[in-house]
């Protein structure tokens, strides 16, 4: 009786196995094939695009389309908009997990009159992203002299009321007894910061580093607003401008080159970081 009760659960457990595998490669499919198709567009000319059926097996312009994206693109090289997109997501990402870490750390560890309700201010910004308040953001940095330039596409999106919150959440678990023992031992706030609390909090980083390197390449509405210079495009600004507009003919094969190319830089982050990512988000005890 109990053998065949076990038996019984091993097969459906079986089955059960076989049914999500089965799901999971199907999703992937159904992930992926577009993506195939692109890649697919990248390697062949413009009349096996137009002429249906469409191909799914890579062609031999492989390299000839990719090179003409990277040097030619269309208002400007794609290698430049590339370079645009990465000095900006890593300038937000980086700026980002600086000032919220500063931030943070000056509201746990030091007391000063109205620190709490200087953390709901910044909480409260959370309703206002940066298309509520594009106009007066965008006379702030034009009064700057910051359109058309890097420091202009990173300053205004810098800060991050999630970011902060989250470090202050981690802060506050901190046990009292650290930062007792690192006073006693005469280390100063700066140093307790920089010694103890960031290599402690290295997966939240990591996994904050992800979101927000992704969060500014993908930025579309800010940079097609303050640059008016081909050259200061972005990637994503860039794919925008290549779909033709009245009778022009879009050079699909290069456009779906650049594609193929935006999409691998936050794909290579996730890849390269998955480990401390997944720890990141998933780990309770520091």
């Amino acid at each position: 009786m109990a053998g065949g009760a076990q038996s019984g659960m091993v097969e459906r457990r079986g089955w059960s196995l076989w049914l999500t595998h089965a799901g999971l490669i199907l999703g992937v499919m159904v992930i992926a094939f577009p993506i195939w198709l692109a890649f697919v567009a990248s390697t062949v000319t413009q009349p096996e695009i137009v002429r249906p059926p469409m191909p799914v097996l890579p062609g031999d312009q492989f390299f000839e389309n990719y090179r003409k994206a990277l040097v030619a693109g269309v208002n400007a090289p794609v290698a430049k908009m590339l370079m645009n997109s990465a000095v900006m997501a890593l300038g937000i990402a980086l700026g980002k997990i600086a000032i919220s870490l500063l931030s943070a750390f000056a509201i746990v560890y030091f007391r000063f009159p109205g620190r709490k309700a200087f953390f709901w201010l910044i909480f409260l910004t959370l309703m206002l992203p940066v298309e509520v308040r594009i106009v007066p953001t965008y006379e702030v940095v034009a009064g700057f002299g910051m359109l058309n330039s890097h420091a202009g596409l990173i300053l205004p999106l810098i800060a991050s009321a999630t970011a902060t919150f989250l470090f202050r959440q981690f802060f506050m678990t901190v046990p009292d007894e650290l930062v007792e023992a690192a006073r006693v031992d005469g280390a100063r706030p700066m140093r307790f910061f920089l010694d103890i609390l960031v290599p402690m909090s290295r997966t939240n980083i990591a996994a904050l580093f992800v979101i927000l390197f992704i969060y500014g390449w993908n930025q579309y509405l800010w940079p097609l607003l303050i640059t008016t210079d081909p050259q200061m495009n972005t990637i994503v600004m860039g794919i925008k401008q290549m779909f033709p507009s009245g009778d022009d003919i879009a050079d699909w094969p290069v456009i779906m080159a650049t594609s193929i190319l935006a999409m691998l830089p936050p794909v290579l982050v996730v890849i390269f970081m998955q480990k401390l990512f997944i720890r990141g988000l998933v780990e309770s005890e520091k």
